[in-house]
């Protein structure tokens, strides 16, 4: 069966939104660093193609892949998670 319905709202899910502000952050990170892809590459043994797909928020990094990015940017691994989930975390705990 085709549920095309269900794909129409996809792209605007949490989980997207979560990676796109992770990238976002990358991406500040980068700048403030003035850091080249190919730098960042170099020093975590990431490929930079995959780096950028981190950055543009196409992809799910792993526990291990933040360690290595955190590597690359040189920054500790909170540095990278702190930003705004968008995320009520305190919902439900009443």
């Amino acid at each position: 069966m085709n549920f095309p319905f269900l794909l129409k709202g996809m792209a605007k899910t949490p989980k997207n939104d979560v990676l796109l502000r992770f990238g976002k952050n990358l991406g500040i990170i980068k700048e403030r660093k003035k850091l080249v892809y190919r730098k960042i590459a170099t020093r975590c043994n990431i490929d930079s193609s995959d780096i950028k797909k981190y950055v543009d928020g196409d992809i799910n990094p792993t526990l291990l892949t933040i360690v290595e990015l955190a590597k690359g940017f040189g920054v500790k691994p909170a540095e990278l998670l702190d930003f705004d989930f968008g995320i009520d975390f305190s919902a439900g705990l009443e």
